[in-house]
Parts: structure tokens; sequence; C-alpha cells
């Protein structure tokens, strides 16, 4: 049983004796490197000093988060490596929490009661499976997604018996990648080699990504008609109907999923919101009260839920119960970022309601002057606060706030929600001319930082575009020319170290704001050949031993 020397342990559990347990187990399969959480907020804090090798969580955490929703803000934050192997250790037998924590892709299940050796077949088995994968993972880490498909590629005729699993990870490689045209024939052959959900879903996907609705959903009802438990493709679909502008059915497909799995709070905030848009308060009140509620113990809070929540009680015309969600912000997320923003935003909407003017324009003025150092908050809720301004006569501070959200669009339903906010206060002029000036805006910040590069100022180029980045991080075709920009600025200027570590950033936030780029793959191309002809490893660093390069040359 030398197999697990050496190797780390993290141990979720709140009961102590259930923790000595398992601990002993561990030392009996030979692994003794091991570390106790007995909640999940003492996880994370774990999670996020260091890596571990494998992590055994109990499904029923006390304080409020279960299993299912530790491994959802882990997964998406990023707080596990790619190699850590997550076994949930449940004795629940309901069939929507199996469903919810299985979405989530754990390494395995452990059934208690188990044995040590029950405990050891099933790490064992989880072991020979990243050990076939190791190599992709550390490129996938270091940045390297190229050299991962090639090693995927290698690893099909290394280990047979992982084939399909190289596949699927290659096919979503080049999704990452912004390459789904190359993502397609894989799902294509994974699909006919076996009728595998997943590939059809994951075909689907390229299909969404490259606009093509109408074929994706008719996928996308295929699966969730065969497959009732499928939540993935239940998502997707909504996604799909969003993207047409049909938000009823979208609310629709969201509901049937939520049903089939109710505990995943990313989804219930998109019912919430989503039904919200549809014009269902009642549903939305329903949703996002769950969202509150099971975000209320997560390190991740976000206080724009409250907001969210305070909205809709108020559209609904209930004052009392607003103000409650209010205090309860107050008191739950005092500290934390956008918290007296959201407070403020919050309680301009509820003393809207009541009339109370003196008490609107004081939650206003503190609205305002917080929201000039927030970045990081939503557009939907910066245009509520403009929303409540306009109509409230502090046309100024909410024209301003329109004027940044359009500039910062991601698409051009964002820049028609900015207009609409402003045609609905009777600003209908207002509305053309911000959008219009917006507009040139970034015309002007995209070609000011294209004439600098075509005159040779790539250092000019990348300074005016990075400043422009910082400021309206969510338009695509700033987020796109500012990483065209520092590439550039690498291919002719030679390696910067400060500009090759912001890159891989710039990218990705590419990726986040315009996943259906066409231009995304070559992007990513141009990233790749400067790495090899710097011979640095995705994350800027040098790739090779300084001996290898001596002998190399």
């Amino acid at each position: 049983m030398n197999e697990l020397e050496g190797l780390t342990a993290l141990i979720i559990e709140p009961h102590a004796g259930m923790r000595a347990n398992i601990h002993s187990m561990l030392n009996m399969c030979g692994l003794t490197r091991i570390e106790h959480a007995s909640s999940s907020n003492l996880a994370v804090k774990h999670l996020g000093l260091r890596t571990f090798d494998m992590v055994l969580c109990e499904y029923d955490l006390e304080g409020g988060q279960d299993g299912q929703q530790l491994l959802e803000d882990l997964r998406h934050h990023k707080l596990m490596s790619l190699s850590t192997m997550f076994f949930m250790v449940t004795a629940e037998g309901n069939h929507s929490k199996v469903v919810s924590a299985a979405e989530l892709a754990p390494t395995d299940y452990i059934l208690k009661p188990f044995t040590a050796d029950r405990l050891l077949e099933r790490i064992a088995r989880a072991l020979d499976r990243r050990s076939a994968f190791m190599a992709v993972y550390e490129l996938m880490e270091a940045g390297d997604q190229r050299e991962a498909i090639e090693a995927c590629i290698e690893g099909e005729g290394l280990h047979p018996r992982y084939a399909v699993d190289f596949m699927r990870l290659r096919a979503e490689l080049h999704v990452f990648l912004g390459e789904p045209e190359q993502a397609e024939p894989i799902y294509r052959k994974l699909i006919e080699v076996k009728a595998i959900a997943w590939a059809r879903l994951g075909l689907a996907k390229t299909l969404f990504l490259r606009k093509q609705f109408g074929e994706a959903k008719e996928m996308l009802e295929e699966l969730v008609d065969s497959n009732k438990n499928f939540v993935d493709a239940y998502d997707w679909l909504a996604r799909t109907h969003a993207a047409v502008g049909d938000l009823a059915k979208s609310q629709t497909v969201l509901t049937e999923a939520v049903a089939v799995s109710p505990h995943a709070v990313r989804r219930l905030r998109t019912l919430g919101e989503t039904a919200f848009e549809a014009g269902d308060n009642e549903s939305a009140e329903k949703f996002l009260k769950q969202v509150v509620s099971k975000a209320k113990y997560s390190e991740f809070r976000d206080p724009e839920d409250h907001v969210k929540l305070v909205r809709t009680l108020v559209k609904k015309g209930d004052p009392v119960a607003a103000a409650a969600v209010i205090r309860e912000l107050d008191r739950s997320l005092g500290g934390r970022p956008n918290t007296r923003l959201c407070s403020a935003i919050s309680a301009a909407m509820l003393h809207e309601f009541t009339g109370n003017e003196t008490r609107l324009n004081d939650a206003l003025t503190a609205a305002l002057e917080e929201c000039k150092d927030a970045p990081n908050l939503s557009p939907d809720i910066k245009l509520e606060l403009a929303r409540t301004c306009l109509e409230n006569n502090r046309e100024e501070g909410g024209a301003d706030i329109v004027r940044e959200v359009m500039r910062n669009a991601a698409n051009d339903a964002g820049m028609a929600r900015a207009m609409g906010v402003l045609e609905g206060a009777g600003f209908p002029d207002l509305a053309r001319t911000l959008a219009q000036e917006s507009r040139q805006h970034v015309v002007d910040l995209v070609n000011g930082g294209a004439a600098r590069a075509k005159s040779g100022d790539y250092r000019g180029a990348v300074e005016l575009m990075l400043e422009a980045a910082a400021k309206l991080p969510n338009n695509p075709s700033v987020a796109f020319n500012a990483a065209l920009a520092v590439l550039r600025c690498l291919e002719h200027d030679g390696w910067d170290d400060r500009l090759g570590l912001q890159i891989t950033g710039l990218i990705g936030n590419v990726r986040k704001v315009d996943p259906g780029n066409p231009k995304l793959g070559a992007l990513s191309a141009l990233h790749h050949q400067i790495l090899k002809k710097y011979e640095r490893n995705g994350q800027g660093r040098v790739s090779k031993p300084a001996a290898v390069q001596k002998a190399a040359v």
C-alpha cells in the first residue's frame, strides 16, 4: 500500500470522530501527510494556501454550506489544481443531491459506511487516471494549451483505456482556445464511436459559439428529452433561448433544471435574474431568496444578490421585506467590497418606493460616490442606479453611469439595455447621443492604438490599449485589441517579462467577454508562436533550463 506514500490529503468533515476515522484509514493505506478542516470556510483557507493531492469532503457539512456548494465554489474560483482528486463522502441517498454533486464532476463518490480497502480501491483507481493525465494537467496549468493538445493525442496512444477522455479534453481545449470548428469533428467522431451524451452536448456548444443557435437548440432539446437528469444540457438550452431573446422559454428550462438539481447557486441566480427580466416577480423572489440563503455561508458571497432581491421585492410592493434584506446585507457582508455601494443602491430603491425623498437623496449621494471606485459592479446593477438617478432629479449622475456602461458594453444587447434606461426615463435623444458618442469613443481608442503600432510605436500602442482595457474591461473590441497590441509589441520589440505575464490574463479576458470571437483562435495561435520564439511557457517563464538552452545553441 505504498502507492499513497508522500501524497497529501485534506479531510473536510465537521465531526471529529469521523475525521479521525478517515485519517486512520488513510494511514493504513500508507498516507501520512494529512490536514483537517471542520467547515467549508476553513477548507477554502487551507486550499488557498497550498495544493493537495486529494480532498475527501463530507457532503453534509455543518454551518450552512454543503459539499456540493463548496465544490462549486472551489471549481469556479480555481482553488484546486487540475490534478487534485476530489472525493465526495456521503451516506445521502437523496436523488437531487446526488445529481447536484455529480454535475460538478467530483473524481468519485465514496458511500458510507466504507472500509479502508474500499477507500484504497477508489483512490487507486483515481490515481491511475491522474497519472495518465498528469503531463496534460501540468501543461494546462502552465498555460501551454497547444502543447496540452499534443499531449492528449499522445496520451490516446499510450493509454488507450482513457482514449475517450483524452479526446474529450482535446476538444475542450480547442473550445478554450477559441477554435470551436476544430472541436466539432472530435465531438462528431466521439458520437459515431458511441452515443455519449456529453459529446453531443460538446457539439451543441461549438454550434452555439458559432452562433448557429437553431441547430444548437434542436440538439439540446433532444438531449434534454432523452436524459431528464442531464442538467448541463438544460443550462445550455436556456442560454440558447436567451441568446435569441426568448426569456420565457429560458426561464422554463432553468426551472426544470432546478427541479432536477436544486442546489447549484449559480443556476439559481441565473434563474432568478431571468425570471425578473421576463416579468415574473413571484418566481424571481422565490429563487433569489434561495440564492441569498444558500450563499450565506460561502466565502465568496456577492452583495449584488441582495440588491437583486431588494429590487424584486420593491417591484412586488413589499417594502418591509426589502428593508429586512438591506439590514441583513449590512449585518452579514459588512466590510466586503461593494457592500456599502450595494446597500446604498438598495436603500435608494426602497426610499424611492416609499416616497421618502430626503433619505432617497442621501442614498443616491452615497451610491454615486461609492460607484466611482467600483469597477467590478455589474452593468445590471449600475443601470439600476442610473435609472433611480434619472427618475429622481439626478440626471447628470445617471447619464454618467449610462455612458460608462455603454462604453463597456459587452454586446449590442448591453448597449440596447443601457439605451432603454434613458428612453424609459424620458431621455430618448440623450440615449441616441450617448450611444453614438460611446461607440465612437471605443473606435477612436482602437484606431489610436492601431495607428501607433503601424508607425512602429508598439510600446505606445500597448500603453494606450492597456489604459483603455483597465477602464473598459468588458468591451470586447477593447479587450481584443489590448491583447493584440501586447502580442505585437512582444513580437517586434523582444520579450518583456511584465508584458509576458500580463498577456495570459488579457487573452483570458477576451475569452470571458467574447467567447465566440472568430479571431480568438488566431490570437491564441500568435501567443503560442511568440512563446515558442522566446522559449517561454504559457505563464511567461523560461521553458528550458539554462544548461539545456546553452546546449541547444
